[in-house]
């Protein structure tokens, strides 16, 4: 009889375990099914959808799958041409490194950077700047105005202490940009103002939070008063 007892006990146990597990895949299928691939973390990224819940944490998932980078800049139409490791040094350099030559918005001077970041960038260009640029601006965007990307270098160019993002072409400085009337609106001169420039570029800049890691602008400190620093380092960062 004992045996008899353990023997429904333990079909009892896996019953239940079935079913327990049943439901979670039943869930799980229906999740699947209804989320927005920009919200459901088992969805592949697409960098022409607007950015969602899990967005940040499958940009920095690129880091470590490169061939589905360069995959993805492939897809969205970004025009690179992919570098050796650009530096001597042992501190600096880039393992996915890239020179981007056209993306959706030219840039005032070349580029050089990790693809992870090109894909941030891109998804900034496309859902941030250029929509926020017709909304608060009412008219495109012409040119992005760059103050530099790759640098190997420390951070604030010290001689010593930490290496910056730039040291990995995890970093970009961005001054300003140029609309389409010719204009220019630009961090040093406009980021403080209040008026629809200003509020232009805060707005790049909050929406940014959302995407790269670190987000410097004017409001951080005096090394920023004349560019934005957008990097996808270590340190989480919105100022």
């Amino acid at each position: 009889m004992e045996w008899y007892h353990r023997s429904i006990h333990v079909r009892r146990l896996v019953g239940m375990a079935a079913v327990t597990i049943g439901m979670s895949l039943a869930v799980w299928w229906v999740f699947n099914q209804l989320t927005p691939p920009q919200h459901n973390p088992f969805k592949p990224l697409d960098l022409t959808l607007r950015p969602g819940i899990v967005t940040g944490f499958k940009l920095d998932g690129l880091k470590d799958n490169k061939p589905a980078c360069f995959f993805l800049l492939d897809q969205a139409g970004v025009r690179y041409t992919r570098l050796d490791k650009p530096d001597d040094n042992p501190e600096c350099g880039i393992e996915d490194g890239l020179t981007l030559d056209r993306s959706l918005t030219p840039y005032s001077g070349t580029l050089t950077m990790s693809c992870r970041l090109a894909a941030t960038l891109y998804m900034w260009e496309r859902h941030v700047v250029i929509p926020a640029a017709q909304e608060v601006l009412g008219q495109g965007v012409k040119r992005i105005e760059t103050m530099g990307s790759y640098s190997c270098r420390r951070v604030n160019s010290a001689k010593t202490g930490r290496w910056s993002e730039h040291a990995h072409g995890e970093a970009v400085d961005i001054g300003g940009f140029t609309l389409d009337d010719g204009s220019r609106v630009m961090i040093e001169d406009d980021f403080l103002k209040a008026d629809k420039r200003g509020e232009f570029l805060r707005r790049v800049r909050d929406k940014a939070c959302g995407l790269f890691s670190t987000t410097l602008s004017p409001d951080y400190n005096a090394l920023h008063h004349n560019h934005l620093h957008l990097d996808m380092g270590f340190y989480a960062i919105c100022s």
